[in-house]
């Protein structure tokens, strides 16, 4: 608990320093490298280990995922000598996977430590191996995505005499090894990319001979930095928090449950009547309560270890746990209908119940044990569901929505001995308990559909597309409510003679959500169930985007100025979403402003960045921030991660690093660091004609109402500007 207040109170601290403080190039990686060996001799294959440390909220793509699914993968550059030979490639060690919706395929990635392995022969006695580590981090805190960033490491053994090759060393077979275009490739020392080091980075192996230097922060940027509007909306932070409520309202819907509910009077009547004053059955009514928060708490613990961080990774994407939890959530719902009872073997509650007659507070705690045992027909599946859903890769999570639910779960019991006479307003039980047993049972044949999913869209089976998906909930919705208006009855139901207030206000809930689901089928975005429906892309049917195209398809930017994005210079390479139209060159994009006399709106953007994506299909795709991209502003969308390499009289020298950039992205990247001081996407600028800023620039941020400020603050800054200019 102490490690999980001592995260969320750094995450705050992290998002109030951001808010405060102006924009900065970061670094969140440090790498080094070894061998795996300290002695070798020359014929000996050694591996050459790179190894990386990563900052906290940050992951880095690892290289064995596919290439053209969208972020960028590890590669590793080297430079050919002939003391060694390269055997295979460089091998991830220990990557995580996990199925990405954004990009809608599996991706491979790191947290807090990465590791890659390159074997390599020995040809010569002083084996030296040059190499550049290229890497992009992400974050699921800030929103941000970090370029593709290099890092130079130096590897050194001096090897024993031994069977030397009689051939010559084959060229160097490194990833990115020749130019896409054919030409011949340059042997020059490897380099760092957009993120120079302090100093240049040398590791060295075990040999004595050559010392060893980890890779130092980078220098703080000469330049003033330009003011930020970095406003960070990662959840990470509010997650746990929002988790904790989830599992909290679990627990009280487990306590309404016919297993529970008639034991809140019976157990409290028991401390009462076994106690020798009111004072000690307050305080077995505490002890029997913080017995129950234990219990479930250890069980949190024990799932952490089982399925915790590394475990929860395959448990997200491999289709036979989703399917395992698919089939468990379908008993869950079956169980709850009535259809059979999921009991532990008796002979368990039998001897709990034998230790809780023995008295005193161990009495107490065996007493809830023994409720936790008799009590799981009805809290086993709303637990095992709190369970599963904090299966993502957190290690804290099971421990926190354990110590939710059994919070809310044992709360009654110590109210009720503490002040008895409430119980009087408790009320009686009947068959309104059995009503919330099968409601919640249609709530659990509803999650199962997620775990479905997650397996379909892995192995494409294209079973549960999203209007299928959404099909299924709409019926279990509509069932759901028909049900809680007594027009459908299952076993063990009561006749329903009148509905009550609360069942009609829960029906009202019910149909208000079907209601909700309806344009979904017809491609409406759905955006508040977005982390649970399928993707939009396995929609066939979607009637709104169509039409949104062909309306969007008339309006364009709304000035002759503005030209077709295919026409604009890369727009064969790159395109904007929404159909929008725009540019992807500064300098022609800054051109097309002026003609149409517009503010400028720089898109710092990436192929691999998957929080870009996120922006534009949340924040971008709202009508009021759609119609203010395309009438009041020229577009420039600036890819900082496209390795195209550019004609040699485009090649730019840095200001900021003062090193040679030649292709699109670290040409863009190196721009956004040199004017802006900032080096993650997304990242968005308004700019005058004149390359001023408008207003401070802005990072990832879903709101979008603060998005439409952010546009509106700029193009009311231009017209002030142009008005004065006018004037003069």
């Amino acid at each position: 608990m102490k490690q999980v207040m001592k995260k969320l109170l750094l995450t705050a601290f992290f998002w109030a320093l951001a808010l405060a403080a102006p924009a900065q190039v970061l670094n969140p990686a440090k790498w080094k490298g070894n061998t795996s060996v300290d002695a070798a001799k020359v014929g000996d294959v050694v591996e050459l280990v790179f190894s990386a440390t990563i900052e906290s909220d940050w992951y880095m793509y690892s290289n064995d995922f596919d290439p053209d699914l969208g972020p960028n993968l590890t590669t590793f550059t080297f430079k050919p000598d002939p003391s060694y030979q390269l055997v295979g490639k460089p091998q991830a060690i220990g990557a995580k996977k996990k199925f990405d919706k954004i990009w809608e395929g599996d991706v491979t990635y790191f947290t807090r430590t990465a590791e890659f392995r390159q074997k390599v022969k020995i040809i010569k006695e002083l084996l030296r191996v040059e190499a550049t580590a290229t890497y992009q981090l992400c974050s699921d805190v800030t929103g941000q995505c970090l370029p593709p960033t290099d890092a130079d490491l130096a590897f050194a053994l001096r090897a024993a005499p031994g069977e030397v090759a009689t051939k010559e060393p084959t060229k160097a077979t490194g990833i990115n090894e020749q130019p896409a275009n054919g030409a011949k490739a340059e042997p020059t020392i490897a380099k760092t990319g957009d993120l120079p080091l302090a100093k240049d980075t040398i590791i060295s192996s075990k040999d004595d001979s050559v010392k060893k230097t980890e890779q130092l922060a980078p220098p703080n940027p000469s330049p003033e930095p330009a003011p930020g509007e970095v406003n960070p909306a990662g959840e990470a932070g509010g997650s746990l928090i929002g988790f904790f409520l989830f599992a909290f309202l679990s627990g009280v819907a487990a306590l309404i449950t016919p297993c529970v509910f008639p034991m809140i009077p019976m157990t409290v009547t028991f401390f009462m009547k076994n106690s020798e004053s009111r004072a000690q059955a307050v305080t077995k009514g505490i002890v029997y309560g913080l017995s129950i928060i234990t219990i479930f708490v250890l069980i949190g613990t024990v799932f952490s270890f089982l399925f915790g961080a590394d475990a929860a990774n395959i448990l997200a994407t491999h289709w036979l746990p989703n399917l395992f939890f698919f089939i468990v959530f379908i008993v869950f719902a079956l169980s709850f209908f009535g259809m059979f009872e999921i009991v532990l073997p008796s002979s368990l509650a039998n001897k709990l119940d034998q230790k809780a007659d023995q008295g005193g507070y161990t009495g107490v705690f065996f007493m809830a044990f023994t409720l936790a045992v008799v009590s799981f027909s009805c809290t086993g599946p709303i637990a095992g569901s709190v369970l599963v859903q904090s299966a993502n890769g957190e290690f804290t999570r099971p421990i926190i929505g354990m110590l939710g639910f059994s919070l809310a779960f044992a709360l009654p019991f110590s109210l009720f001995a503490i002040f008895p006479n409430w119980m009087q307003t408790l009320p009686k039980s009947g068959g309104w308990l059995n009503s919330v047993k099968v409601v919640l049972g249609f709530i659990e044949l509803a999650l199962a559909l997620k775990f479905l999913s997650i397996v379909d869209q892995v192995y494409h089976w294209g079973i549960l597309d999203r209007h299928i998906y959404i099909a299924f909930w709409a019926a279990i919705t509509l069932f759901m409510g028909l049900y809680l208006l007594g027009k459908i009855r299952l076993p063990h139901d009561s006749p329903v003679e009148k509905v009550g207030v609360g069942r009609m206000l829960l029906a009202i809930v019910a149909f208000t959500f079907l209601i909700y689901l309806l344009p979904g089928m017809f491609g409406a975005p759905l955006k508040a169930l977005a982390g649970y429906l399928p993707p939009q892309s396995t929609h066939d049917f979607d009637v709104i985007n169509l039409v949104k195209q062909s309306v969007q398809g008339g309006t364009g930017q709304g000035s002759t100025a503005t030209r077709p994005t295919s026409l604009a210079k890369y727009g064969d390479r790159f395109h904007l979403p929404h159909g929008l139209t725009g540019y992807f060159d500064y300098q022609e994009g800054l051109a097309a402003a002026k003609r149409a006399g517009k503010p400028i709106f720089i898109d710092f953007t990436g192929h691999g960045c998957v929080n870009c994506r996120e922006m534009e299909a949340n924040v971008w795709s709202d009508p009021a921030v759609l119609q203010r991209l395309q009438n009041d502003y020229v577009i420039i969308a600036l890819y900082v991660d496209d390795p195209l390499e550019l004609p040699e009289k485009e090649w730019v020298t840095s200001t900021y690093d003062g090193k040679l950039k030649k292709s699109i992205g670290k040409i863009n990247a190196d721009f956004q660091i040199s004017e802006f001081n900032n080096n993650a996407q997304p990242f968005y600028v308004l700019l005058d004609h004149e390359g001023k800023l408008l207003v401070n620039p802005k990072a990832y941020d879903l709101k979008v109402e603060n998005f439409v400020q952010f546009l509106d603050r700029g193009l009311n800054s231009f017209k002030t500007k142009q008005n004065s200019l006018a004037k003069k």
